[in-house]
């Protein structure tokens, strides 16, 4: 019976975990490209899809984009403006972001690029500047990059990705990033 108990304690402190995540409004500032996050105050207006962060990337500091809860988004040098290159096997060590709601993703902050929704493989997955975006599993905490530059195609997807717009290399039935 005590054992039931505290199952039910930790089920009822778990979701109330995940309510405050999911409602919260913070974006984060990271340390370096695995270190500790700060949150920062963002807007509140509307529920932000995409947030944008500080991080040092390749010694770099950047702005890079992340999804709701601070996880750090990624694209693939593979992928066209229509046709994301990263599925099935591919899509589980790199989940893509994908938009399930009505309308158009927004964001927390203004982006100089354009956010937009294309259907593919993945279902109706997020894309900026027309490159499709995606979390990486080896990433744990917010703000974490440890997906940056893995076999030459994964990169940071940052404010300052350009547009895509002709169809790049074609990848083999090998594929890539696992």
């Amino acid at each position: 019976m005590l054992s039931l108990k505290r199952a039910f304690l930790g089920m009822s402190m778990l979701l109330v975990a995940l309510i405050a995540v999911a409602c919260g409004s913070s974006t984060y500032t990271s340390t370096g490209s695995s270190g500790g996050t700060t949150p920062t105050t963002a807007p509140t207006s509307s529920v932000a899809f995409i947030k944008t962060a500080s991080a040092t990337v390749n010694g770099q500091s950047v702005t890079i984009l992340t999804n709701a809860q601070g996880m750090t988004l990624y694209y693939l040098k593979l992928d066209t403006a229509s046709k994301a290159a990263c599925t099935g096997t591919c899509a589980k060590n790199w989940p893509p972001l994908v938009f399930t709601s009505s309308g158009s993703p927004v964001s927390a902050t203004t982006l100089p690029g354009t956010l937009s929704v294309v259907t593919d493989a993945n279902g109706q997955q997020v894309e900026y500047n027309g490159h499709p975006l995606y979390t990486f599993s080896g990433d744990t905490a917010p703000g974490q990059t440890h997906g940056e530059g893995i076999k030459g195609v994964w990169f940071v997807a940052t404010t300052t990705l350009s547009g895509q717009s002709a169809p790049q290399a074609t990848p083999t039935s090998s594929g890539y990033g696992y």
